[in-house]
């Protein structure tokens, strides 16, 4: 699809593309313009409970595919999209802002999930139990859990869907996702792909809307038995309590504030290398984006000098363009919350070192930020940016990094820089996280784990634990 060709985005029910029965649309809008640029599809309460119901008949056949066949399946997704990244990137390029070199390493990085469950999907192991009697076989078999409705984000359309998708049909289950209304043509092209390569009708369903209403109608409807969320902590509370009602199996990939600790006998060449491109990839608009840095005393001025420096010289623009290094923030409500905590770090005190402000009155873009000594009470402290703003004090000694590390009650990812293995074996006993990567960026790979612990959410999503929650235990006991 060309860039200036309109884009309509339509539901996928039982294997058929089309209007909500009440042919509501939404705009779709490009962050880089505001302009709007197509129109999708919503769904009301029949569209999601035929999606439900064709998940339910969709479970009973795929469920009895071969697991052969199911790899065979995904194994040819990903060779279609791995055809189809320059289209795809592009797509999400204009509905999300990144540059597209960016936006091509989400597609590549789909395309191995799609490659990695594909081999987990013959990769489904039960286990024989010795019996006490001789007559009697015990067997432990896994078996998919039912049809799954899906959460997904703007933020990464396409490999934040297919991280749910393969793990779901390589383990025969059915999907229903509500797809990102901000961000909706990659994730439709993404369940074009999946159909192109073998997916029976009705196995996958995608509908868009507005978002409590479908999170309401579909976690409580009886053909769901499992629900996978990736989002803010507030709304991942409410998907969980309300998935507790209803006694359903969940995964919940939340947010975090990273904290990022940098000691003094760090390589700082090799730490501003990295997390100046990981602090500022996708305008910062990453779960597991380094935010809260923590800097030892004796290198704290050079690192904020040389960080600072770096990040006024990030070229900021359309994510179109080839010259971009940072696209726009995805909507207008992200630049009100960059502003709002600028301004909220400058009457505690804190020092805003580059950065702060928005760039233009044309689309929603936002200066790459450094905000110095901040206060623990501040909120950049507290909440997570979310958005190009980099939070930097300083420290002393090792526990006192720790404890400000683990002061919040989130924990998705960590970093840290030192040469110092003890160090690195005390950070990896301490630091209260699910990922924690140290002296380089290695998250978020297919064949590794990506998780939270505390209010960051539970399971996790790749590595050979991607697959585990959707799939339930059977014991059998046989005599005879």
């Amino acid at each position: 699809m060309s860039r200036n060709q309109t884009r309509n985005v339509q539901l996928l029910i039982g294997g058929r593309w089309r209007l909500g029965s009440h042919s509501e649309t939404r705009p779709i809008y490009n962050p880089a313009t505001e302009e709007a640029i197509g129109c999708l599809a919503c769904a009301c309460e029949q569209d999601l409970e035929e999606s439900a119901q064709s998940a339910l008949r969709g479970f009973q056949t795929w469920s009895g595919t071969s697991a052969r066949e199911r790899s065979l399946v995904l194994s040819r997704a990903a060779a279609l999209l791995r055809a189809q990244l320059e289209d795809v990137s592009q797509a999400i390029t204009l509905e999300q802002g990144k540059p597209e070199y960016e936006s091509r390493l989400e597609v590549t990085a789909a395309v191995e999930v799609l490659e990695w469950f594909s081999g987990e999907a013959v990769r489904v192991y039960g286990r024989t139990i010795p019996a006490r009697q001789s007559e009697v076989i015990q067997q432990v078999v896994r078996a998919p859990v039912g049809p799954v409705a899906a959460f997904t984000p703007w933020n990464f359309p396409v490999v934040q869907s297919v991280r749910k998708l393969a793990a779901a049909l390589a383990a025969g289950c059915s999907v229903v996702m509500k797809g990102p209304e901000e961000t909706p043509t990659a994730c439709a092209a993404l369940f074009r792909i999946l159909q192109d390569a073998g997916v029976p009708g009705g196995v996958i369903n995608l509908v868009f809307g507005q978002p409590k209403e479908i999170s309401e109608f579909l976690i409580a409807h009886p053909a769901i038995r499992k629900v996978s969320f990736t989002g803010s902590i507030p709304v991942g509370r409410q998907i969980a309590a309300l998935a507790g009602r209803h006694m359903k199996r969940t995964t919940m990939e939340l947010g975090g504030h990273a904290p990022t600790i940098i000691f003094n006998d760090a390589d700082l060449d090799v730490a501003l290398q990295v997390l100046t491109t990981q602090k500022f990839r996708n305008a910062g608009q990453v779960c597991i984006s380094p935010t809260r840095f923590l800097v030892q005393e004796r290198v704290y001025e050079e690192f904020v000098d040389r960080f600072s420096s770096r990040a006024q010289g990030i070229k900021v623009g359309d994510g179109a363009l080839p010259e971009t290094e940072m696209g726009p923030l995805a909507h207008r409500r992200r630049v009100e919350a960059m502003e709002s905590m600028v301004a909220d770090a400058a009457r505690h005190g804190a020092h805003v070192n580059c950065g702060g402000m928005r760039l233009s009155n044309k689309g929603y873009f936002f200066a790459p930020t450094i905000i110095c000594e901040p206060p623990k009470h501040a909120l950049v402290m507290n909440d997570e940016p979310f958005g190009p703003i980099a939070a930097i004090c300083r420290f002393s000694e090792m526990d006192e990094a720790i404890d400000e590390a683990n002061r919040l009650p989130v924990g998705l990812a960590a970093y840290a820089y030192t040469r110092s293995s003890k160090t690195s074996r005390r950070l990896a006993q301490a630091v209260e996280c699910g990922m924690l990567s140290i002296n380089h960026h290695g998250l978020g790979l297919a064949e590794t784990p990506f998780g939270g612990a505390k209010d960051s959410g539970y399971g996790s999503e790749g590595g050979s634990e991607g697959i585990e929650p959707y799939l339930q235990t059977k014991f059998v006991s046989e005599f005879g």
